[in-house]
């Protein structure tokens, strides 16, 4: 037989696809798809400055309006001046408007007061952070600065201060006209001086023509006790509430104008009888 006779074998090559490739291929699918699922559910980027960011933790931290979780801190970093912690938080894309001019950020924390038990669902979680956004059209912005308190619900309402030495009252201490609650107090700090107290308080809306020029206003923190020989011991109590968390009171001229937001006033420790007598006539506006 000569070599052209013998027989040539044929080599097929099989397409073998091992299943060991289908398990990687498979994860990096839903990879892609969990990025990319992911992606279309982010919003824009923005940066909080808070004065203590104790508690905020990376990718788990929510940040809620309404309830509704519109973001999440993605990174919390010292400020260049080192007084601030620096808070990185990516919005979702249905919180895109809490990026707008004028919105409020502040952190909630476990916070336990008189009448009023708030944040207690951090304390298992550790704190989140809440926002009120801008007004609808105002123009976008990454940087905040947050609030070190949440904001008061009161829109609208005359904002102004009394100042005294040793003011007894706390924050959210109710603020009494004719004994019934017209306002409260915002916050307390310093005067300019260091000399004293300013006790910002914000008068509710339907109430703000209460406060006049003039208007006298003095602390009924605590008890008022008074003994005599005649009457005996004698105890006054404006509120419980007032009694735990302080309280002020006040009174107003007749035949005075209204007070301007931003007034300044003078607490008294007690009240003198001539300011208990004034009766003005003012009118208010019905109750929504």
């Amino acid at each position: 037989m000569t070599g052209e006779d013998l027989p040539k074998a044929r080599v097929r090559r099989r397409r073998v696809f091992r299943l060991v490739w289908m398990v990687p291929v498979m994860a990096l699918a839903v990879a892609a798809y969990l990025v990319f699922y992911r992606w279309q559910d982010y919003g824009p980027q923005i940066f909080v400055t808070f004065s203590d960011g104790a508690g905020l933790r990376v990718g788990q931290t929510a940040v809620r309006y309404r309830g509704v979780q519109v973001g999440e801190v993605t990174g919390v970093t010292l400020a260049k001046d080192e007084k601030h912690a620096v808070v990185r938080i990516r919005l979702t894309k249905s919180g895109e408007g809490m990026a707008r001019e004028g919105s409020q950020f502040w952190i909630v924390r476990p916070r336990v007061g008189f009448g009023q038990i708030t944040g207690l669902t951090t304390v298992l979680s550790g704190p989140e952070i809440n926002v009120i956004p801008g007004k609808p059209g105002a123009p976008l912005q990454s940087e905040f600065a947050g609030l070190e308190s949440p904001p008061t619900n009161i829109e609208g309402g005359l904002r102004i201060i009394v100042r005294g030495e040793h003011p007894k009252m706390r924050q959210d201490a109710p603020v009494y006209y004719r004994g019934v609650e017209v306002g409260a107090v915002q916050k307390i700090d310093l005067a300019p001086n260091a000399l004293s107290a300013d006790v910002h308080v914000v008068i509710f809306p339907r109430y703000a023509a209460l406060v006049r020029e003039g208007s006298a206003f003095w602390d009924v923190s605590g008890l008022s006790v008074n003994a005599g020989l005649v009457k005996g011991i004698q105890i006054e109590l404006e509120s419980l509430r007032s009694f735990i968390t302080g309280g002020i009171e006040f009174a107003s001229p007749p035949g005075t104008a209204r007070a301007k937001s931003g007034t300044v006033f003078f607490l008294h420790d007690q009240p003198k009888k001539e300011w208990l007598g004034w009766a003005p006539k003012i009118p208010l506006p019905a109750e929504k």
